[in-house]
């Protein structure tokens, strides 16, 4: 069935109604558009497991800082809608602002701790706007899954938790981070770039890939990791580091020592545009 556009709550809700009429599952795969092959592999995915793919294509602005990039964000519906087609979306879910937050709305969801590290500091108020637009999503849809990718793993986090704790009726499916062939992480920001920054941007998945290597030649000190991590973006042209964090899988606070499944991470800026990236370190409880 080709891919249909609902731009309003009611109208998303409707079509939603009647393919679980159908006996159809339904998946959603929430994006702020600028779709690219990372957004195509989680349609795939949900295309696999659901009878019925919805993407909502939303620039959350309560996500957004006040010195960030909301206003200059891509927005390529057009294009998006293309892609959704092609993956085999049934249905794209386009709501304007108002839509989304109307005149007068007063609540967020806030999550106490996951935000303490990585990005959080550094983006306040970010976490709180991606819980409560997502909630917002998930109530709105009602999807029986909701696909994330793993290149935002906090953020992942932080959704498993607001869906465990408000026992919302929903399996959070992470995919696994899409990178170009020399590693870079697929970002919607990777267009800022230009060719000297998007040649240099390869160091971020590459000092990964390093202290992935390390740990499993038997490196546990989370310290010797920051270090390599830090040292690598430094030698970087152009590069300012954010961030290179060694944290608990599961708390995402900051290790001393890998003694179970633990996450490296990094941000940094090369001008106005910021990337991150991350990879799991797979340590046996223990270490």
């Amino acid at each position: 069935m080709p891919q249909k556009l609902a731009e309003t709550i009611a109208d998303i809700r409707r079509a939603v109604a009647a393919a679980r009429a159908a006996g159809r599952s339904v998946g959603l795969v929430p994006t702020m558009g600028a779709l690219h092959e990372g957004h195509a592999s989680l349609i795939r995915l949900a295309r696999r497991q659901c009878g019925y793919v919805v993407v909502s294509v939303f620039v959350n602005p309560t996500q957004f800082g006040p010195n960030e990039d909301y206003t200059s964000y891509p927005r390529t519906l057009a294009e998006d809608r293309e892609l959704c087609e092609r993956e085999g979306a049934d249905q794209v879910f386009a709501p304007d602002v108002t839509e989304v937050y109307p005149p007068g709305s007063r609540t967020s969801v806030e999550v106490t701790g996951l935000g303490d590290f990585l990005c959080g500091p550094s983006r306040p108020g970010h976490f709180r706007g991606v819980a409560t637009v997502v909630l917002k999503l998930l109530n709105i849809v009602q999807p029986d899954r909701a696909y994330f990718g793993q290149k935002d793993a906090q953020q992942a986090r932080i959704i498993r938790q607001v869906v465990g704790d408000l026992n919302v009726p929903v399996e959070v499916v992470v995919g696994p981070t899409v990178r170009e062939p020399d590693g870079l992480a697929l970002s919607s920001r990777n267009r800022y770039l230009d060719p000297s920054q998007r040649r240099h941007a390869v160091a971020l998945s590459a000092a990964l890939a390093e202290a992935r290597r390390r740990v499993d030649a038997g490196e546990r000190d989370a310290a010797a990791l920051r270090r390599l991590l830090a040292d690598r973006i430094a030698a970087t042209p152009g590069a300012d580091l954010d961030y290179a964090e060694v944290v608990d899988a599961d708390s995402f606070h900051p290790v001393e020592r890998l003694t179970g499944p633990a996450v490296a991470a990094l941000a940094m800026k090369f001008g106005g545009t910021r990337l991150i990236d991350n990879i799991e370190l797979p340590v046996p409880d223990g270490g």
